[in-house]
């Protein structure tokens, strides 16, 4: 499962919407699912959504050391 981000344009301003989605294959083919729509979300929230379903977690918070 991962994160999919919409970006849609009005007016000239973008809106980013978030959806959890799966990959499954039906017939040989790769289809994908939405498991959960997950409402608009702010450009500064997108790292984090990704994140947050990431295999591999990244570190987002680094020291100073």
């Amino acid at each position: 499962m991962f994160i999919k981000i919409l970006t849609k344009e009005f007016g000239g301003k973008k809106h980013y919407y978030a959806s959890l989605v799966e990959n499954k294959r039906v017939n040989g083919r790769v289809v994908q699912s939405v498991k959960a729509y997950l409402g608009p979300v702010a450009e500064e929230q997108i790292p984090f959504l990704k994140a947050a379903y990431a295999k591999n977690k990244p570190r987002l918070i680094y020291d100073d050391d």
